[in-house]
C-alpha cells in the first residue's frame, strides 16, 4: 500500500468516527478554506530590515540567536517566503514592517518613505495572488532612542512619528487597493518607561492626539483597515508603557477600528483567547499576532498548545472567521528560520481544524443544561480523536509535505540556499 493510499485509507476511518460524534470532516476541511495566515516577513531576516545596514533592534524587543541563514536582502526574503508558502497548506498573507522597504542602498528616513520602496512588494504579491498587510516601524531609531515616539512631549520628534504613520497607511490603502483585498495597517509603538513615571496622563494625552493626527485621513475599508496594539511591557520599559491594552481597547471602540490582541502582550495569567468575543461586542473586527510567550519574552514559535486552541476554538465557535484577521508575529534566530515559520504556522492552522472538528451545538446543549460533567467528559475524550489523520488528507489534498516530511525538505532548502548566504 503506497502512502497516500494509507493517508486515504486512515481518513475514511477517521471521518467515520468523528461522524459517530455528529461530527462531518469534510464540513471541516472545506471551513479550513475561509482562514488566511498573514505570514510575518521579519522572521527572515531577524526583525533587522533593509534601511540601514546592519541594523540592530531596540525599543522593547530583541531577537537571540546566531543560526546560519538569515535573509540578507529583500529578494532572499522572498525567497524564503516562497519557499515557506510551498509547505503550507491553506491560504497566506504576507505582512511588511516599513523598514522592509526597497531603498535601492539610499538612506530614505521613516518620515520620508513613499509607495515607490513597496512597489515591488506589492507587484511580488500581485504575482503570487496574495495579499500584504503593513506595519508602522517605530523602533530601532535615533528618535525612537528617549523610549518615546507618538507620546514624545519633543514635538519635533512626535511630528517626526505623525508623518511616519500617514505615510505607512497612504502605502498601506494603495496595496490594498492594487492587490483588491483590504491591507490591515497595524500601529504598535514601543513607547514607556524603565523606572516609575508621574505624567501617565501627558503621555496618553499625547498618544491620543497623534493617533487621532496621523489617522485623520480616511481611506475605504475595501483598500485598508487600521489596527492599535497594545503591550504589557518591554525590555527597559517594564514600568509604564503609555499604549496599554485599556488605552487602546478603548480608542478602537471610540473610533470603530480593529484592536490588535497579541497574545504575548499582555499578563502571563491573562487569557489572549478570552478576548475575543469580548471585544467583538463593540468593534466590527480584530486583528491576531499569534505566538507563543515564555516569561518575559512575548514571540516564540507557535505550538500546538491551550492557549492558541482556545483562541482558535473562539473564533470557529462563534463564526468570527469573516471579523478576525490571523497573522502571526515571532522571531526565532537559534534554529533554521524557514522551520520555525512552518512549524509554527501548521501549529495554528492544526489548532483551527480542531476546532472545526469539534461538535460545537452538542457542547453547547450540555452546557446550557446544566451538565458540566458531560462538557467536561467530551472535551476530554475529544483529545483523543484521530485529529492527525485528518489533518495529513488536509495536507494531502493540499499538495503539501505531509507529517514530518517537511523536516527533510527544509534541511534540503537549508544545504542547498541557507547555507551559502
Amino acid at each position: 500500500m503506497s502512502n497516500t493510499d494509507s493517508i486515504k485509507k486512515a481518513y475514511e476511518l477517521a471521518k467515520e468516527r468523528y461522524a459517530a460524534i455528529g461530527v462531518d470532516t469534510e464540513a471541516a476541511l472545506k471551513k479550513m478554506s475561509e482562514l488566511t495566515i498573514s505570514l510575518h516577513c521579519w522572521q527572515t531576516d531577524d526583525v533587522g530590515g533593509f534601511e540601514t545596514p546592519d541594523a540592530t533592534l531596540s525599543g522593547g524587543i530583541q531577537t537571540t540567536g546566531n543560526y546560519p541563514g538569515k535573509a540578507k536582502s529583500v529578494a532572499d526574503v522572498r525567497q524564503d517566503l516562497e519557499k515557506v508558502m510551498s509547505m503550507l497548506p491553506g491560504k497566506q498573507r504576507v505582512n511588511l514592517h516599513a523598514i522592509y522597504g526597497e531603498f535601492q542602498g539610499e538612506f530614505v528616513d521613516r518620515d520620508q518613505i513613499e509607495l515607490k520602496h513597496f512597489q515591488g512588494w506589492i507587484d511580488w504579491c500581485k504575482g503570487l495572488g496574495i495579499g500584504m498587510d503593513f506595519n508602522g516601524s517605530f523602533f530601532a531609531h535615533p528618535k525612537a532612542a528617549e523610549g518615546f515616539t507618538l507620546s514624545s512631549k519633543n514635538e519635533e520628534i512626535r511630528q517626526f512619528w505623525v508623518e511616519h504613520l500617514k505615510r505607512c497607511r497612504a502605502i498601506s490603502a494603495e496595496a490594498g487597493k492594487q492587490l483588491g483585498t483590504p491591507c490591515v495597517h497595524n500601529t504598535w509603538v514601543p513607547d514607556g518607561s524603565k523606572d516609575t513615571p508621574i505624567d501617565r496622563n501627558g503621555y496618553r494625552t499625547l498618544l491620543q492626539k497623534s493617533l487621532d493626527e496621523g489617522m485623520a485621513t480616511k481611506y475605504p475599508k475595501e483598500y485598508m483597515k487600521d489596527a492599535v496594539e497594545s503591550k504589557t511591557f518591554g525590555i527597559g520599559l517594564e514600568s509604564m508603557t503609555v499604549g496599554s491594552n485599556e488605552f487602546y481597547v478603548g480608542y478602537a471602540v471610540k473610533n470603530n477600528i480593529l484592536v490588535c490582541i497579541d497574545n504575548g502582550h499582555y499578563h502571563p495569567t491573562e487569557i489572549a483567547g478570552d478576548k475575543i468575543s469580548a471585544v467583538l461586542q463593540y468593534v466590527d473586527e480584530l486583528l491576531l499576532h499569534v505566538t507563543r510567550p515564555i516569561r518575559w519574552d512575548s514571540d516564540h514559535v507557535v505550538t500546538l498548545n491551550e492557549e492558541i486552541q482556545l483562541i482558535a476554538s473562539e473564533i470557529v465557535r462563534n463564526d468570527f472567521m469573516g471579523r478576525v484577521n490571523v497573522g502571526l508575529d515571532f522571531f526565532d534566530a537559534s534554529i533554521n528560520r524557514i522551520g520555525a515559520y512552518v512549524t509554527g504556522t501548521r501549529a495554528a492552522q492544526k489548532a483551527f481544524l480542531i476546532a472545526a472538528l469539534e461538535p460545537t451545538k452538542d457542547l453547547i446543549e450540555l452546557e446550557t443544561g446544566g451538565k458540566y460533567f458531560e462538557r467536561l467528559a467530551m472535551l476530554e475524550e475529544l483529545k483523543t480523536m484521530p485529529f492527525s489523520a485528518v489533518w495529513d488528507y488536509y495536507c494531502l489534498q493540499e499538495n503539501v509535505p505531509v507529517g514530518a516530511d517537511y523536516i527533510a525538505e527544509i534541511q534540503k532548502y537549508e544545504n542547498e540556499v541557507l547555507m551559502y548566504r
